[in-house]
This record gives structure tokens, C-alpha cells and sequence, in this order.
């Protein structure tokens, strides 16, 4: 990657709507000051370095352009307990992790590996976790196997501040992990789920809770954002 390559890549990733952060604010009750701090840090920070360094180009930050709000959104939430599905080389999974390791606590546990179907060229080729550098793993515990099988046992007797559901371009999947996820939830969690588009389980899952798709940011690809306990709206898919 060429100097100026690598600058336009490092640039993207830290692109942030102005009104996915408000959402982030009124998802957590984080204040104005706070958010702006938070950005401030990033802006100030080796993650965008780190990501490149490990190999993450323009594909990834185009298939999640919301890897700075999940910093922002770990940050604002101060999560206890995170838990992902769908992880492949971990892009994702590098930003949660960063948020929590600036937060000094919090743990992630992601699943997967998760499908590389509709996924950036040569995912499935990557190794998993690929894109987690070392000093973010102290907080990290990979689950490998059937994400149903294994999201139910790390569920099991667990309370959960937040839950990324990763695997929503397969609808059967994204539909088992919401309704899973969702009763472990703590007061208020935070349930996300990315590529809303792809399919109609998050329509579903919303509509099932007597609301209209919320979005946490547009993208492309969407994401969404549900709130136990806060009864929050966001926009509408």
C-alpha cells in the first residue's frame, strides 16, 4: 500500500455521522463532552495504525464503515461484558476491543467463525482474529464452532451490556442469535446488528418488540441499535 493509500484507508476509518454519534449519545446517556472527549482520544490513538499494519484495506472499512462508532459506542456504554458473533479476521473486533482497553475494563468473547458469504474478497482465506493486534487480546476470548450451539453456552447465567450480532446477512442465523441474545441482556444493554438490509430478521426482531427498524447509523452496509429499558428511537430503516 502506497503512502498516500494508506493515509485515504486511515482517514476512512475514522469518519463518524454526526448524527450516529447523537445516537450513540441517547443510546447511553453519554454527554456532549464526553463523545467529543472519546472522538478526541481516537483521533489521537495507533488503532487505525495498528489495523493497517496487520493487513486491513479500503474493502473492510467500506463492508463496516461504523468501526469508530463501535470505539465510541464502547466507550460511552462502558461495557462490562460485550459479546459478538460472525467474526472472521476481527475488524470489528479490533474496535470493540480498543474501546474497552481505553476504558481500562470490559471483556469481549467473539464467535465464530462466521460466513464469509456476502463478505469482502478473500475473508475466508484470512485467519481468524487475523486483524486483533496482541496488546487488545488480554480481553479477548474466541469461541470457535456452530454459533448456536456455542452463543447459548456463553449466554448461559450471563448478563450482557452489549451484543453484536454479525451475522445478520443469513437470516436464519441472525434470527436465532437475536432472540437468543436478547433475554440476557442487562438493564440497559445494547443489541446491534450489522448488514440490517440483507435480510428481514432485524425488521422482524424490532417489530417484535413493538418498534419500527431502528438504525444506529445508515452505512452502507446498515447498521441497527436496540436499547433494553430505554425505549429510544432512532430512525427508520
Amino acid at each position: 500500500m502506497t503512502p498516500a493509500s494508506r493515509k485515504a484507508v486511515r482517514q476512512r476509518m475514522l469518519l463518524l455521522r454526526q448524527s450516529s454519534v447523537d445516537h450513540v449519545g441517547a443510546l447511553t446517556g453519554a454527554s456532549d463532552s464526553d463523545l467529543k472527549r472519546f472522538r478526541h482520544d481516537l483521533l489521537s490513538s495507533d488503532v487505525p495504525d495498528a489495523l493497517l499494519d496487520r493487513g486491513v484495506s479500503l474493502p473492510f472499512t467500506r463492508e463496516l464503515p461504523q468501526g469508530a462508532l463501535l470505539y465510541l459506542l464502547v466507550r460511552a456504554l462502558r461495557p462490562h461484558s460485550v459479546v459478538e458473533t460472525g467474526v472472521r479476521p476481527g475488524y470489528s473486533t479490533a474496535w470493540l476491543l480498543a474501546g474497552l482497553d481505553a476504558n481500562g475494563a470490559g471483556e469481549l468473547t467473539s464467535i465464530g467463525p462466521g460466513t464469509s458469504a456476502g463478505r469482502v474478497v478473500g475473508t475466508a482465506e484470512m485467519t481468524v482474529g487475523q486483524f486483533v493486534a496482541p496488546s487488545l487480546r488480554g480481553r479477548w476470548t474466541l469461541v470457535l464452532g456452530n454459533a448456536e450451539e456455542r452463543l447459548r453456552e456463553v449466554l448461559e447465567g450471563r448478563r450482557v451490556d452489549l451484543f453484536l450480532c454479525d451475522n445478520a446477512i443469513d437470516a436464519h442465523r441472525a434470527r436465532v442469535e437475536l432472540h437468543t441474545a436478547w433475554p440476557s441482556l442487562a438493564a440497559g444493554g445494547l443489541m446491534l446488528a450489522h448488514h440490517v438490509d440483507a435480510s428481514p430478521a432485524w425488521a422482524e426482531f424490532c417489530q417484535a418488540q413493538g418498534l419500527a427498524p431502528q438504525l444506529l447509523d445508515p452505512g452502507p452496509p446498515p447498521m441497527g441499535a436496540l436499547a433494553v429499558d430505554r425505549g429510544v428511537g432512532l430512525s427508520r430503516s
